[in-house]
Order: C-alpha cells, then structure tokens, then sequence
C-alpha cells in the first residue's frame, strides 16, 4: 500500500534519496525513522534502503565507510552526520538464531521490506512514493500492536533477539503484542540462550528506561525472564508477608523501577535490590515473612548479573553500591548524616535517596508517609550541607599527604590512618577543618 503521507526528511537525508534516484536507483528512508514520523516522534537515526549495489553507492557519494558491505551496508557521511545505506536484500538461512549465512541483493522493496521483524518497522518513505506500506504497520500504529512481518515463528527463528525487541517496543510506544507474535515469544524464547549477553543487555535495559518497565511482567509470563534472568523469576513467586508489603519481591521490584526516574544506574539498582530475597525469606513465629542480610547477599547476586551481562566496571561499582546502601537507616543528625554522605560517596548519595523514595513507593501505601517524610528532612539537611560548604571527604580536607611528608611523616599507611582520623574529626564538626588546628592535635601532639 502506499500512501501521500509527507514527512519532513532532513536536508541530508533528501540529498543521499535525491542523487540515487537521479542515478536511476530507488532510494527510501525506512525502518524505525518512518514510524516515529508517524508518531509524531523525532528520530535519532535515519536509515536508507536502495536497489542501487553498495560499490554504486560508494561510486556516487563522496564520503563513505563500507560499515558492513558483505550485508549490503555503506554509510554515507554528510554534513558531519553518518547515514547507513543498505541494498534491498533478502536474507539466506540463519543457523545461530542470529545471523544470516549469506544475504542476496534483490531489486525488489517489497521483498526487502518482508525479511524486517514488525510491520511497524517494515515501512518506506520517499517524497516521490509517499508511505509504501505492504504489510499493514499504518493499521498496527493506529491499533497500538506489535506484530511481526508474516509468520512470527519465522521471524523469531531468524533471530531470537526479536523476542525481546517485541517486548521492549511495546514497553518504549506503549502498544500490545500480537497473540500470535505473542505466543511465538512464549514457545520460542529459549532460543535467547544463543544470544550475546551485550545484546540482551541492550534490549533489557530499553525496557528498563521505558515508561512501562512493567511488560518485564509479561516477559516473565511469556518464560523470556526465565531464559534471560532468571533469578528474577523467583522473585516472582516470594511472598512479603509483614506489614511493610503489599506485593511479591517480583511486583514489588517492578513498581520500584516504576517509581525510579529513568536512568540507567537508577533502575538497575531497583531491579537488583532485592534480588536475593528468596534465598535469604525465613518465617518468623509469628507467621510473618523476614529477609535478614538480604541486601549484602543481593550485593552478592546482583555482581553476578551484571558481570554476566557484561556491565563495565564503573556501572557494576555505583549498582552495588547502592544496593548495598538500599536498606540502611537514613541519619538525620548532621554529624551522622556527612559521615553517611562520605561513606556512600557525594555522587551517589543523591541517587541513594531517589532508591529509598522508590523502595517506599512501592510498599504498603499505609506504611509510605512517615518514610517519604524522613527523605524529605534528610533532602533539606543535604541540601544544607551543601550550601554551607562543608568538607565532605578527603580531597575537601585542609590537611593533604603531601603537608604530613613535609613534616616528616614516612608516606604509607600511617599518613593515612592520620588523614582518616582527621576527615573523621571534620565530618563530626566542619568548623575543625583547619591545618592549624588538624596538625597540632594529630601530628605535633602524636
């Protein structure tokens, strides 16, 4: 079906369309860029598919790396901004659940258009043509589904990545999935098993940032958590009998990321801060749930999950971080609060607090008031702290290594035993961070 929709292309974009057509080549803008045109959304990137070979669209642009050539793909670079131009292809067989053994160039657009995963991203757009819409994706944006580009078990077969892309676009445009889309997810998903971790790190964490983190739900129905994490599924099955609970770990893990802001380190941390309370749930005698050492042991899992997923160092630090912090009782006492401050680290004690807001959120919503009110005073006392300056860790302190070796102090441990018991001493009450005062009472009396 075509369509006289106009989209507005960038300027680029008509350029690279432009010079293949007046080549005799046909050119469109397709994929992900044509339906978030649709939707009234800003794309981030602008794909382009040609009938023109890739050595025809090294010979007609100026500036091109040959991204994946064997797979038809050229990326042209215009005004600074790189565009990827791939060939109308139709895939050969997939033996890994993955990659294609071998791609053939076609002149058709209706078959290069079949071998895409959802009918939503199986659209072309050119000024000249309009919409080009075969398969139904205008229908499906209105109808707000996910649904895969002719027969589902085919598609997935092909690659099993889909399963989860499936489930992250319903999360990211907040639409359904297909029943039969769906139902391929359910009796496919054990094929995720042959994917990269950084892959299905990529998908998760889309769905973690999206504003329906919750179709992780439908994802543990469907058996994908089960493949993919599955130490969440257990979660799913722990009850929180006590009075601070009203869901399961699982439901009570989701509204956490739900009340997070979206932010990568943020709802990770809610993902994981629980992680560990199905192997740590005792019942007391009182019939009631407890979960004691819970969040040092989810420190513990939570390391296991990301490293298993190929999360860099600097993410897995800040995540267990504030894992392990999650439960801890806030101070509000000032002394107590900057030594708390220093011991979570000034850049992620802010975070802390958006982890505890979101823990409560998601609790007893007769339990929330009396908690959300010590964030609130704990906030206004950091805040203060803050705005007074107060030295907050080392590199604030007065007193350095490099004025303790000027007094003859031998650097090593004993320098920094001293700068500890000092930073403590200002922690306690800021006023003492002078050099004077420091040296005198931990170095000239010592």
């Amino acid at each position: 079906m075509m369509d006289s929709v106009h989209i507005e292309l960038p300027d680029e974009v008509k350029k690279i369309i432009s010079t293949l057509e007046s080549a005799g080549f046909e050119a469109y803008a397709v994929g992900g860029c044509v339906r978030d045109c649709l939707l009234g959304r800003i794309p981030t990137d602008w794909d382009i598919t040609t009938s023109a070979d890739p050595s025809d669209v090294q010979r007609l642009f100026y500036r091109t790396i040959p991204t994946g050539i064997e797979h038809g793909t050229v990326t042209v670079r215009e005004k600074g901004r790189n565009f990827e131009v791939t060939t109308f292809r139709i895939d050969g067989k997939y033996s890994d659940s993955r990659h294609p053994e071998s791609v053939t160039f076609t002149s058709s657009l209706r078959e290069d258009l079949a071998r895409r995963d959802f009918t939503v991203n199986a659209m072309a757009y050119s000024p000249a043509a309009g919409i080009v819409d075969l398969f139904g994706g205008q229908d499906d944006l209105k109808d707000r589904v996910i649904r895969a580009v002719g027969d589902p078990e085919q598609r997935f077969g092909e690659d099993a990545l889909r399963i989860l892309r499936a489930l992250r676009f319903a999360a990211q445009l907040s639409f359904d999935v297909d029943k039969d889309t769906e139902e391929a997810v359910r009796k496919l998903c054990g094929t995720l098993s042959k994917i990269s971790a950084e892959r299905i790190r990529t998908e998760l964490e889309k769905l973690l940032l999206s504003e329906h983190p919750e179709l992780l739900v439908k994802a543990y129905r469907l058996g994908v958590t089960g493949v993919i994490l599955p130490e969440f599924d257990s979660c799913m099955v722990t009850t929180q009998n006590n009075r601070y609970h009203c869901y399961t770990v699982g439901i009570h893990t989701v509204e956490a990321i739900k009340a997070a802001p979206a932010d990568r380190v943020l709802r990770l941390t809610m993902l994981l801060h629980d992680i560990a309370k199905p192997c740590c749930r005792i019942i007391d005698s009182m019939g009631r749930d407890r979960f004691p050492g819970h969040a040092d042991k989810s420190v513990e899992i939570a390391d296991a999950v990301l490293r298993r997923l190929k999360y860099d160092n600097d993410t897995r630090r800040k995540v267990l971080k504030l894992v392990e912090l999650h439960d801890e009782p806030l101070p509000e006492g000032a002394a107590g609060l900057r030594v708390f401050i220093h011991e979570a680290g000034r850049e992620l004690f802010p975070m802390l607090l958006e982890v505890k807001r979101a823990d409560i959120m998601a609790k007893n919503p007769s339990m929330r008031k009396d908690k959300l009110a010590v964030i609130d005073r704990v906030r206004e006392k950091y805040d203060r702290i803050l705005a007074d300056g107060d030295c907050l860790g080392l590199d604030e302190l007065c007193v350095n290594g490099q004025d303790l070796i000027a007094l003859g102090i031998s650097p090593g441990k004993e320098i920094g035993e001293i700068l500890r018991r000092m930073l403590m001493d200002v922690l306690n009450d800021p006023s003492h961070n002078e050099k004077e005062y420091l040296l005198d009472k931990y170095v000239k009396d010592s």
